[in-house]
């Protein structure tokens, strides 16, 4: 306990469409993939149902990979031009194909090299190895888009042969707009497909709907939808997991069953993704049975070893409590041919969620031996899991490698600690543990996680243990804003404060009530108990 003494110390002196009507849209970042069992604010960490479509192709072995014209072009260097990938190709006597140009720009819209890709598009087009289709002229205008802006793809529009000027092209340039942000530019060329009698996407809607998903535009998504339904555009199951994550968001467990039900009175056929997102929102609102059934689901749909899938099924197995099956999962990942270190993460933070310390430690120095230590992220982990589980001298004894690595702590570690501390009976430490770590930069991002939620409540449930009512309303608060108070166990948890504190508070059942959280049987004994307390 000296480590965190010390630190306390210290931190006091120093103060086609999308494209080709196959590729999922992608999310601004006000729209949170849900729920985020990322607490590390970079963008790569985060594991969501969302993954699943656009990263669960295997890549090919490098073998094949040299055969295909993608990988030439992929390994150029920075500055070379794409015409020697294409001449060097040509070369070796290879006709240049539609199906390689597809392949191409599948691969290079994937790695987010928009730039190279328009390159791609400007030589077939230019050079003219097979005669360009409507397709070719769709991926031209969306990575001039991307690369050079709306007002330069707007221009290539106009000049791009009148023939090719139909459904996919003008719902290319929809969604153009869309990525940028110009929603009012985007609904005009909508408006114009329709008087031009051309279809209008579920992608369009879909990025709409994305748009609007933050608190104040939400209001806004009815009116897409019932827009959606005036031009008979049917709704994808890409639309329903969107509308899905959205209620999972807001831990709005209602709403989510709600959209589950439109979804199949309408006959869509859920996927790994709705099935992933059903199943994770019911563990974090600690609905067991619906979330076993979900579970159960998503291994019968599926599809081969795919790592997102599996990394989400090693979270809920560890919601669940079930080792044997956390430890088959955790064994399929590892035969992978390459396992990221997030899924090890994953694993350290499921097999102590179940208890399994010695487990959590194996996986631990797995990674350390495969992967390194390298971001505080992996130090979290396993910190984490001492917290919660009692060992605070081992989460202050890690903390210290932690230091000794060069990796900083953040906000996440030192709630973490705080808990710890509370945990083992050092209030003070704890509560000055957990103000320090409020002295770090938190993101919206990182306060919303389903791990950050879920410690702090922890912490919470300590106080409200000790009847500390000032610092459970305090963390209650922060809770609500990321509206994780609509959950009833965190509104009982507040209720016990009260009644060990032994203090009479009888608006706390309607206060509950008006936040829109449902009471149930615990909610009434725990406010039969405050009664006691009434002023005589």
């Amino acid at each position: 306990m000296r480590v965190i003494a010390v630190v306390l110390q210290q931190q006091a002196a120093f103060g086609a469409l999308r494209r080709t009507l196959g590729i999922s849209c992608f999310f601004p970042r006000y729209f949170r993939p849900i729920p985020s069992f990322c607490t590390q604010a970079s963008s790569d960490g985060a594991i969501t149902p969302a993954d699943i479509s656009s990263e669960s192709e295997k890549e090919s072995n490098e073998g094949e990979a040299k055969s295909n014209l993608s990988w030439r072009i992929e390994k150029l260097g920075r500055g070379e031009s794409v015409a020697s990938a294409f001449q060097s190709w040509m070369g070796d006597g290879l006709p240049i194909l539609t199906g390689d140009i597809f392949h191409t720009i599948n691969r290079l819209r994937r790695l987010k090299s928009a730039k190279r890709a328009l390159e791609v598009m400007e030589w077939v087009i230019r050079e003219r190895p097979y005669k360009p289709k409507e397709l070719d002229y769709s991926y031209l205008l969306e990575f001039t888009m991307k690369h050079h802006g709306v007002a330069q793809g707007e221009t290539l529009f106009t000049r791009i042969p009148s023939e090719f000027q139909n459904e996919l092209l003008y719902n290319n340039l929809v969604l153009g707009c869309l990525d940028k942000g110009l929603i009012r530019l985007s609904l005009a060329y909508m408006k114009k497909m329709r008087e031009l009698g051309h279809p209008i996407s579920y992608l369009a809607f879909n990025r709409l709907i994305i748009l609007h998903s933050s608190p104040t535009r939400r209001k806004s998504i009815p009116k897409i939808l019932t827009q959606m339904k005036s031009d008979k555009t049917v709704r994808h199951v890409s639309t329903y997991n969107i509308l899905l994550k959205i209620e999972a968001n807001e831990h709005n467990i209602e709403g989510l069953v709600r959209v589950f039900g439109d979804m199949k009175r309408s006959m869509v056929e859920p996927n790994e993704i709705t099935l992933c997102t059903m199943a994770i929102a019911h563990a974090v609102a600690r609905l067991r049975t619906a979330c076993e059934a979900y579970t159960e689901g998503i291994g019968k749909s599926m599809t081969g070893r795919n790592w997102s899938t599996l990394d989400i099924l090693v979270i809920l197995y560890g919601y669940l409590g079930k080792p044997k099956e956390l430890e088959r999962t955790w064994g399929v990942i590892g035969e992978l041919p390459h396992v990221r270190s997030k899924s090890y993460v994953l694993a350290i933070e499921a097999f102590g969620k179940i208890g399994n310390l010695g487990r959590a430690e194996e996986v631990w120095d797995e990674m350390v031996s495969k992967k390194g230590l390298k971001s505080t992220e992996q130090f979290n982990s396993l910190i984490g899991v001492y917290c919660a589980n009692g060992f605070v001298t081992k989460a202050t004894g890690l903390y210290k490698e932690m230091e000794k690595s060069g990796c900083k702590p953040n906000s996440i570690t030192f709630r973490h600690l705080a808990l710890g501390c509370l945990r083992a009976g050092l209030v003070e430490e704890g509560i000055r543990t957990l103000e320090l770590g409020m002295g770090f930069a938190t993101s919206k991002k990182v306060g919303r996680s389903t791990p950050w939620l879920e410690t702090t409540h922890s912490i919470l449930e300590v106080f409200a243990e000790n009847g500390d009512v000032e610092n459970v309303e305090k963390l209650f608060e922060e809770l609500k804003g990321a509206g994780y108070t609509r959950y009833t166990f965190v509104y009982n948890s507040l209720i016990k404060a009260y009644v060990k504190a032994k203090v009479y508070e009888p608006n706390l059942l309607r206060r509950m009530i008006l936040g829109g959280c449902r009471p149930d049987s615990e909610t009434y004994s725990l406010m039969k108990l405050i009664e006691q307390f009434r002023p005589g």
